[in-house]
């Protein structure tokens, strides 16, 4: 069998995605599988074991480009996949496969698609955690019905390397530093985001507690400027060992370099997502945001979220334009929430 994945355009939901993945090379172990997504995600489906091949989505998210996605969609006709999985709840993500002349079109209900998906589900609300939906449609729907009649609900796992020489060398890094590791940014927007202030709060009490140890701040080049601003709120004297690799790394260099991280500190974003599946100790700060939703794929992971009473709005500005949720979360009980559980850390 072989078969397309049409993958999510957000980090965090394509890795969440790979537990749709692992179901199908468990029911299907000599299934051929292929992902097809944008250019900034597909280091990730480079470490995804089950993906024989990404193959580049070269249209722009959110640009219809009808032209385009029928080039794209005959071109992928060579490749005679038996079945395609639609992953965006957009019209526009199934037009390919459609193009592409896959028998099987298999999605969620979304954007009037009738015909466009052909195996349709219609009962997200049974399912609540995503990694649950995409699972689910690897599932008949007379046999999976509900996210407990789930057999089985694999944790999306990444594939990571030990950092080699070259990368370390290339920021002046010395091996073996076991060091903090901070994803401060958050694409989606401004309210998931754990403020500046209390992420300089909780690296100053690491590396005062650890004096051998240093902190990274990691995210893609629109996150350097929170990172720079991290750094300048460490007491000085502590400073120098605050590295600032936003926008420094490839995704796949930040998978390795978060899995050599002692513990991840992170707000509900994409990079969270990628270190909860490289299973380093990661604690996960939820604000306008539910972990019932998305939480971190991993059991052992500390998820620190919000009890105030308009939590979870799940918007991208925070309505009420104080982020209370967030401030809330004070840095110092965060801190004893980590130390807690992971004493020997």
């Amino acid at each position: 069998m072989k078969i397309l994945v049409v993958a999510p355009s957000w980090v965090g939901d394509l890795v969440m995605a790979e537990s749709l993945l692992i179901t199908l090379k468990k029911l299907y172990p000599a299934a051929v599988i292929h992902v097809l997504a944008p250019a900034w995600c597909l280091d990730i489906v480079k470490r995804m074991p089950e993906a024989e091949k990404g193959i580049l989505m070269p249209i722009g998210h959110g640009s219809f480009d009808l032209g385009g996605r029928i080039k794209l969609g005959r071109a992928l006709a060579g490749e005679h996949y038996d079945e395609a999985y639609i992953l965006p709840n957009s019209w526009k993500s199934a037009l390919i496969p459609f193009f592409a002349g896959i028998k099987r079109r298999i999605g969620w209900k979304g954007e009037m698609r009738y015909g466009l998906i052909n195996v349709m589900r219609k009962n997200k609300q049974d399912f609540p955690r995503l990694i649950a939906r995409y699972s689910a449609l690897a599932w008949p729907r007379d046999k999976v019905a509900k996210q407990a009649d789930l057999e089985f609900l694999p944790y999306p796992r990444l594939e990571s390397r030990k950092p080699d020489t070259a990368l370390l060398d290339r920021f002046g890094i010395r091996p073996g530093l076991k060091p903090l590791g901070l994803c401060p940014g958050a694409e989606f927007g401004p309210a998931k985001k754990w403020p500046p202030e209390y992420y300089a709060a909780v690296s100053a009490r690491y590396l005062a507690a650890f004096p051998e140890r240093e902190a990274w701040i990691f995210g893609s080049a629109r996150d350097r400027d929170t990172g720079e601003d991290i750094r300048r709120q460490v007491p000085e004297e502590l400073r120098e060992r605050v590295r600032v690799l936003a926008g420094m790394t490839t995704l796949e260099e930040a998978i390795d370099l978060l899995a050599a991280c002692a513990l991840v500190l992170s707000n509900d974003s994409g990079l969270m997502h990628v270190a909860a599946a490289t299973g380093v100790r990661l604690a996960a700060v939820f604000g306008s945001t539910s972990a019932q939703y998305t939480p971190p794929s991993d059991d052992s992971a500390l998820i620190i979220e919000s009890e105030v009473s308009c939590h979870p709005c799940f918007k991208r500005v925070c309505p009420k334009g104080s982020t209370e949720c967030l401030l809330k979360l004070v840095p110092d009980a965060v801190w004893e929430k980590i130390i807690a559980k992971w004493p020997d850390l």
